[in-house]
């Protein structure tokens, strides 16, 4: 009966078994004999092995690799936890844990190419930088005239640190101009009028601000206003009497001003914020962020999948411990930190060590998201298998970073089989 019966569990396994060998075992034992040899199928001993660690590529893929085997399951489980307790202590509980863990229904493809879109650096398109404008504009108002500067026969010099300031003190009853020109007519404010001379006014220092250049050859006169020529909206001017600002003001539409008497013997000054770069957000894509900013899109899928398992956890937790630690004195955080998140030590870990596997292999974000100018710099050691093999064709390097993954991922893995080992036992 013994001998019967070990017959036909091997029967029954050798299916199994027989697709483990041919999809799982095989591939392993090839990749680790063509490690062995270059992509001409020479006999190299360890010299793939060798370029793993000597290459830029696959160092900075490695580099990589380590960085998000530390932070992205770390950040995820540690939001996972937040949002399983927080979603507790709400009614809407479950319809928040519905959203958060959506995002688990779309493909790494999908995901991608959706956030390709959202870090996009043009703020109309990209909806992280549209928010990042939003905020910033709110709190600190971008110039209208970013690229307006002084021409060479301008009464203006350069004043430092992006200022402009006139070459001669001005004096009250005589109009002052205050000549500009390199913004485009296009890009002028929609309230500007056409720029005419400011009048005298006694006891005052009257003058204009506008756009000196006129579209044609010879047409408008230089440091005149002219009817075919803009005033400068809104742009501010100081009168600086021994480095300290003694009056200001703002130009009207038609780009006239007036100053008071204080501004008498003064120099005019345009102040730096008038020609204040635009603000267009972050490059989330370029080479500084590339790799937070895809952690990032890693993030928004795998929180969900931590909370729902650390929430399964949580629901298996004796409320009674709970109670007795708050009965005995602890506050909230104290009953969090030195009751929930010990009972939740075997949950936690069954995450982190889900997502560690899973990372070590990440590759459709890292391939789709990041633009050419920024590929080196995400590079992980999946994409760069991939590079090695098809794009390179030198399958001897990719064989060995294969097993190069294979080995990251072992301890891993023993430490996983362990943990389930000693749970078996309790």
């Amino acid at each position: 009966m013994t001998g019967t019966r070990k017959t036909m569990a091997v029967l029954f396994l050798l299916p199994a078994l027989v697709l483990l060998g041919a999809l799982v075992l095989y591939p392993i034992g090839y990749s680790f004999f063509r490690s062995f040899f270059d992509d001409s199928g020479d006999f190299t001993a360890f010299g793939n092995y060798k370029t793993l660690f000597t290459d830029d590529s696959i160092r900075t893929a490695i580099k990589n690799n380590a960085i998000w085997v530390v932070v992205a399951p770390t950040v995820a489980t540690i939001l996972g936890l937040i949002f399983a307790v927080l979603t507790e202590r709400v009614r809407w509980g479950t319809a928040f844990k519905l959203v958060i863990f959506m995002p688990m229904a779309i493909s790494m493809l999908a995901a991608g190419i959706i956030f390709r879109l959202v870090y996009e650096s043009d703020p109309d398109r990209g909806v992280a930088n549209a928010v990042m404008v939003s905020v910033h504009d709110t709190f600190t108002e971008s110039s209208a005239f970013p690229q307006a500067h002084p021409s060479t026969a301008s009464p203006l010099k350069n004043a430092g640190g992006g200022a402009f300031i006139t070459k001669e003190p001005v004096r009250a009853g005589t109009p002052v101009v205050l000549p500009l020109t390199g913004v485009p007519p296009e890009d002028m404010p929609d309230g500007a009028k056409a720029a005419r001379p400011a009048q005298a006014e006694p006891g005052k220092v009257t003058g204009t601000a506008w756009q000196d250049f006129t579209r044609g050859k010879g047409r408008g006169k230089a440091n005149a206003p002219d009817s075919a020529e803009f005033g400068y909206p809104g742009i501010k001017i100081e009168a600086v009497k021994g480095g300290e600002v003694v009056a200001s003001t703002e130009a009207a539409a038609d780009g006239t001003f007036v100053l008071p008497k204080e501004a008498d013997g003064a120099q005019l000054r345009y102040p730096a914020s008038n020609f204040r770069e635009a603000y267009n957000g972050i490059d989330w894509l370029g080479p500084t962020l590339i790799t937070p900013s895809i952690i990032g899109s890693y993030l928004w899928m795998w929180a969900g999948f931590a909370m729902v398992l650390i929430a399964a956890g949580l629901a298996s937790v004796p409320r009674e411990l709970l109670e007795a630690a708050r009965v005995d004195g602890a506050n909230e955080w104290q009953v969090f930190r030195r009751v929930t998140v010990p009972l939740l030590a075997p949950v936690l870990a069954v995450v982190l060590v889900t997502l560690m596997i899973n990372v070590l292999k990440i590759f459709d974000l890292v391939f789709v998201i990041p633009p050419g100018s920024s590929k080196d710099e995400a590079n992980v050691l999946a994409v760069q298998l991939y590079n090695s093999a098809f794009l390179d064709k030198d399958s001897g390097v990719a064989s060995a970073i294969a097993m190069l993954l294979f080995l990251l991922v072992i301890p891993v893995m023993l430490f996983n089989i362990r943990r389930m080992r000693r749970e078996a036992r309790r």
